[in-house]
């Protein structure tokens, strides 16, 4: 016993030492050194340490550290102590539960204690249990402390159910649910006893005024609480519902002190869904759970009837009533449905929620709503439902009785919150407008759970649902919302409360005439009163729109929103279309067209949003517009005359010829580009612009002094784009096959202009390009240098930085930068204008090409294949990553994806060899010093901000990352199944890895009809590609690495199939040993999968032709010959893939030494079917990202 006190002693110092942050790192290692030696050491002495640790003799940091231990000693080492021991060893757990019993006590001791008996239940199991259920009955009546102890351990019993722990293998957490499960009938009345005894008591001894020992009792409710909350998650709901733990916690609810704790009880009961053999005991317990959540809810409502009762407490309360409320809709609806009373009762307590001035109790029931509008909707959009399908039938027709009882009245006050709440964010959180009534629109502590921007979107969704559901309230209600915000406007200025109204509604009204008029159930099987009442409603509110005289800019843009909300209406209604029309004309012109003052930037907004309104409707509106063609644009002639239509106005209204033609087909869409084609023809194919101007460097900075001719050349650009945009090009239609299949209905509208259009502007592209050449940049004038240089908003959204909302009227950069599309009009220009006039064109130039080559032999028959070579990678190797970037994802991607297969030799040879000989080259040197020096040194930045600043470094990160990515999606697009269509598969080769020699084929066999095999066989293109791969699987960068191991794939495809000794090589050696080494990287776990059956088609088809992947497999550090041995053998005795894999993936991590990150990474989580998983606590339940790529900004630690 002395030896064990005095090892205890040693032990408590080294703890203390370890526990100190003042020591030194030697002492702190040293005791942490000897503290794993005790815990590793004999099992016994390891116990008789730990128990004479937490005794009270010892501070609390020592004794918390030896229940530590002997917690470690029952979880990982109990098998190790003998079966006399454990019990001896499980008394005196037990004991020492009683002794620490004292209300004096530090509650993460009682914890601790309490945790220690529950893991030994745990480990011994159901008999254990049942030998210490009497004693732990005695304890919990000794006294509330006691009481708190017994329900801590009860409630740890559990928490290798409801928490993963990656100790626990998946039978022995299956093992404790059935043993569990089986206690239950002595677990549950004991925890609602000692809720109920301590409860009662709690408010008796408060009642006396006996404070402390109320607080005791109290504690142990809490406790009971927590233990309740830990059997909530699993335990069938009907034992629950038996044994009065629903009852009990329905009554805390009314407690101030417990209902916030007693609330997480219904939180994780409300979701649990109903098995498919439950009978009707569930739903009489979840009716129980529901009856109980009403009533509290009602007494909410009662207590707060109004925005003056601003108790926060209650509305804490009240969230999480709503919240269980809506969980228990969302999954249970069918239990309430049963009774109409019962269903009645709860669609109008989500109303009040829904209709509440509290912005988080609206939200809530807001998901709920939304989920029960949308079921129906998505029902009517499937295929009629087979009559096999029976099963369903009967929820389906519970879920239409439900929406039936949602009445007009419903949708009416839903529609009415939403229209008052649908503000946009910069008018909710001005200072300047005032407060919406009582309505709380918007919280900063909201905000950092839901986008704004979200919250909006749903708003729309809801109203959309509504007015797919109920046509004429919607179309009523929004009509009459309408009207009586445009009443207000008699007052001028407007007030900003209604200005900010009339700003929003528009987006109603579209949302409401879409769902209506275009939504997924045919307009026209309405009956005939409902359509003539949706007619005279929308046309008595076009009238009202049509009649305004409004001439203040924001107004005009306004109007010219709700003009083009009610697009869809004026397909069944063209006879309106001739009003719009001229009210659109009519706005445009009472706006001045002076654009030099920059007081009339809201009338330049406004202009471009009238125009911008003749697109959409022409879209919504279709063949309703095609009468009215000409007389537009006769109009749009006289106005053109007069002088008063800018040339990006012009743009827009024939971008809305061209949408107006596409409904009525391709000789229609001919006939309107040559009329709009033909003027610019004249001006762009003027041979002595393009002398004077592009013929050197010089020329082009002349080009940035002449003001008027340098925007009148931008705009022209940006209407060639539109004009493929919109005449029969679909966004999509980037593929060989889409392209073929367009010219064989007879010729994209355009073909006949590409001749006389791509010219030109190569010339201008190459042009721009020179700029950059060291030579050429040195001669410029400074002006001009600082336009090349990177813009301060570049800076900011590379940073991620930029919150600001965007002007409208301008052009938006694919970064994300803004400017005005007038600049033409001004005429002094500052680097700015040219900066953003160089990137316009890069930008429109690009995308002119790219969409060219989707027209296949229009764009590749008809264009020089030098000259488009000369243009694009002359000077490739002066290009920045960012303009690298656009080159790649608007033009080179969909002209290699598009190319004709007898021009790869002629053009995409000699256009692709410059350009990967470059990027693999500046990839290799940035990442390098990236992953090196922590800076990846591109060269847009050099010379702009010196210094290590982190910001300079997240810069170049990102703009390093996006090309990275970008030339993964160009290798991916040489792997892609269209442009590879002579590969072999794998399954030719068969399960056998020992091919016959003399069915491999030489390499420039697949050639021909095989872009990889193509590159393959030229070497000017092989050896950087293969570079590329072979370096990215350093590069931290899990997206691109996505995109370079389909390549890989193909590669490794022709290496099995051909007889070319290099790429076999290349293959077994080189990319074997890449793999692996990538697989030491964690960012490389989401492509782990891919990367391990990449190694086993290298192993099993090649490695008896090469012997190299034998060898690195060997050269692994915990790898033998006799491992190796196992591996193949038990590779030969499966012809499984999946099998085959997974003894790849168990080699490579046990020669590696578990070292392999991204595998690591990987490591799935045991799961448990039978046990409900608890919902995220978060607003979000569904979150949604609006981002294309998903891409975080900034350095590789911080993803």
């Amino acid at each position: 016993m002395d030896d064990a006190a005095g090892i205890a002693a040693t032990v408590a110092r080294a703890i203390a030492t370890f526990l100190d942050w003042t020591s030194s790192p030697d002492a702190r290692a040293a005791s942490h050194a000897y503290l794993e030696t005790i815990k590793a050491g004999d099992a016994r002495a390891l116990a008789n340490t730990s128990f004479i640790l937490v005794k009270r003799d010892w501070s609390s940091e020592i004794r918390l550290h030896g229940f530590k231990m002997l917690q470690h000693l029952v979880r990982l080492r109990w098998d190790e102590i003998n079966p006399l021991d454990r019990r001896n060893f499980a008394n005196v757990s037990v004991d020492l539960m009683s002794e620490i019993a004292s209300p004096s006590e530090e509650w993460a001791l009682k914890s601790q204690a309490a945790a220690l008996v529950a893991e030994i239940v745990r480990r011994e199991g159901l008999s254990l249990w049942q030998d210490l259920h009497p004693s732990i009955i005695t304890l919990s009546n000794m006294g509330p402390t006691q009481a708190e102890l017994v329900l801590m351990m009860l409630r740890w019993l559990p928490e290798d159910i409801t928490v993963h722990n990656e100790d626990l293998e998946g039978d022995r957490r299956r093992a404790l649910l059935r043993g569990l499960s089986q206690c239950l009938p002595e677990i549950l009345p004991l925890l609602y006893t000692l809720l109920e005894r301590h409860y009662g008591a709690a408010i008796m001894e408060a009642g006396r005024n006996q404070m402390d020992i109320a607080k005791q009792h109290a504690a142990a409710v809490m406790a009971a609480i927590n233990a309740v909350n830990a059997y909530a998650e699993w335990v069938p709901l009907p034992d629950l519902a038996k044994y009065g733990i629903i009852y009990g916690c329905g009554v805390l609810l009314g407690s101030p002190d417990f209902r916030l704790h007693a609330c997480e009880f219904f939180k994780l009961v409300s979701p649990r869904k109903r098995p498919a053999d439950a009978s009707s005991d569930f739903d009489s317990s979840m009716m129980s759970v529901f009856e109980i959540l009403i009533n509290a809810s009602r007494d909410f409502f009662n207590k707060t009837s109004s925005a003056s009762d601003n108790n926060g407490s209650e509305f804490e309360f009240a969230e999480y009533l709503c919240e269980s409320l809506v969980s228990l809709g969302s999954t249970n609806m069918e239990c309430i449905a049963s009774n109409n009373s019962a269903l009645s009762i709860y669609l109008q307590q989500m109303l009040g929620f829904f209709q509440h001035f509290k912005l988080v109790l609206h939200y809530h029931s807001l998901l709920f709503w939304l989920l029960l509008m949308r079921e129906p909707v998505s029902k009517s959009k499937a295929v009629v439902v087979s009559e096999s399908n029976m099963g369903t039938g009967q929820v389906e027709n519970e879920k239409r009785r439900t929406l039936d009882l949602v009445t007009d009245d419903i949708c009416r006050a839903l529609l009415d919150t939403s229209f008052e709440r649908m503000l946009k964010k910069e008018k909710v959180q001005s200072a300047a407008t005032p407060t919406f009534g009582a309505l709380e629109l918007w919280t900063d502590d909201f905000d950092s759970k839901v986008e704004f921007s979200q919250y909006r979107a749903r708003l729309l969704e809801l109203i959309r649902l509504i007015a797919y559901e109920r046509p004429l309230v919607a179309a009523a209600k929004v009509s009459e919302r309408i009207t009586e915000v445009l009443s207000r406007t008699i007052i001028v200025p407007v007030p900003p409360k209604d200005m900010a109204m009339i700003e929003s509604m528009h987006s109603a009204l579209e949302n409401v005439v879409t769902a209506i008029f275009d939504g997924s159930k045919d307009y026209r099987k309405n009956s005939t009163d409902v359509q003539l009442s949706l007619h005279r409603i929308f046309e008595g509110l076009l009238q009202q729109l049509i009649s305004l005289k409004w001439t203040e800019p924001t107004l005009v843009e306004v109007l010219g929103h709700y003009m083009d909300a009610l697009g869809s209406f004026l397909r069944y209604f063209p006879e309106a279309v001739s009003s719009v029309i001229n009210k659109l004309f009519e706005l445009l012109t009472c706006l001045p067209v002076m654009v030099k003052d920059p007081a009339t930037s809201t009338a330049r907004r406004a202009r471009l949003q009238i125009c911008t309104s003749f697109i959409r409707i022409s879209r919504a509106a279709s063949e309703s517009v095609l009468p009215h063609m000409k007389g537009i644009a006769s109009t749009m002639t006289y106005l053109q005359t007069e002088g008063v239509l800018l040339r990006a106005e012009q743009n827009l209204l024939g971008e809305a010829f061209l949408v107006m033609a596409s409904s009525a087909g391709v000789q229609q869409q001919q006939e309107v580009l040559m009329w709009l084609l033909e003027p610019l023809s004249k001006q762009w194919t003027q041979p002595e612009w393009q002398e004077a101007y592009l013929s050197d460097p010089s020329g082009l900075v002349k080009l940035c002094t002449d003001t008027q001719f340098m925007w009148s050349i931008f705009h022209t650009l940006t209407f060639f784009e539109r004009a493929l945009k919109r005449s029969g090009f679909r966004k999509g239609n980037l593929s060989s096959e889409n392209g073929s299949k367009t010219n064989s209905l007879g010729g994209h509208p355009i073909d006949s202009h590409l001749s006389w259009m791509l010219p030109p502007l190569l010339k201008l592209l190459c042009a721009i390009h020179s700029l950059w050449s060291p030579s050429v940049t040195q001669a410029l004038p400074g002006e001009m240098r600082a336009a090349m240089v990177m813009s301060d908003f570049e800076k900011i959204n590379l940073l991620g930085e930029s919150k600001q909302k965007l002007p409208k009227g301008g052009l938006t950069f694919s970064d994300g930068s803004h400017f005005d599309f007038n600049k033409e009009a001004y005429p002094e220009h500052n680097e700015a204008d040219i900066r953003n006039w160089l990137r316009g064109i890069r930008d429109s130039g690009y995308s002119i090409l790219g969409l060219s080559a989707t027209l296949k032999d229009s764009f590749y028959r008809r264009m020089d294949p030098h000259f488009v070579i000369s243009a694009l990678v002359e000077n490739i190797q002066y290009m920045e990553f960012r303009h690298l970037k656009q080159l790649l994802h608007l033009a080179l991607i969909p002209i290699v994806r598009c190319c004709p297969t007898d021009l790869w030799e002629v053009l995409l040879e000699k256009l692709l060899h410059p350009l990967l000989l470059h990027v693999s080259h500046a990839l290799s040197s940035s990442w390098s010093s990236l992953l090196r020096d922590g800076r990846a040194q591109v060269p847009d930045l050099i010379g702009i901000l010196p210094g290590p600043d982190l910001k300079v470094e997240v810069m170049e990160e990102k703009l390093l990352r996006d090309l990275t990515r970008e030339i993964g999606s160009l290798l991916s697009v040489f792997s892609s199944p269209a442009l590879n269509t002579g590969l072999p598969s794998l399954e030719q080769a068969g399960q056998v890895s020992h091919m016959d020699a003399s069915s491999l084929r030489d390499l420039n066999t697949f050639a021909a009809n095989s872009m990889v095999g193509f590159i393959l066989n030229h070497k000017s293109l092989a050896i950087p590609v293969l570079k590329i791969c072979i370096e990215s699987f350093s590069w931290t960068d899990s997206e691109a690495m996505t995109k370079v191991s389909s390549l890989c794939g193909v590669v490794v495809l022709l290496a099995i199939f051909s007889n070319n000794v290099e790429l076999k090589e290349y293959v077994c050696r080189d990319l074997f040993s890449a793999i692996i080494q990538g697989l030491t990287l964690e960012s490389n776990a989401f492509i782990s999968s891919d990367l391990v059956d990449l190694c086993r088609e290298i192993f099993i088809y090649l490695s008896h032709r090469d012997q190299s992947p034998r060898q690195i497999l060997l050269s692994l550090p915990c790898i033998t010959p006799q491992d190796l041995f196992a591996f193949e053998e038990a590779l030969s005795k499966t012809g499984s893939h999946k099998e085959q894999k997974q003894h790849m993936k168990s080699l490579l991590v046990m020669a590696t030494g578990n070292k392999l990150k991204a595998l690591a990474a990987q490591k799935g989580l045991n799961v448990i079917t039978n046990v409900t998983t608890r919902p995220p606590r978060n607003l979000e339940t569904n979150p949604e990202s609006s981002r294309d790529e998903g891409e975080t900004i900034g350095l590789a630690a911080m993803t």
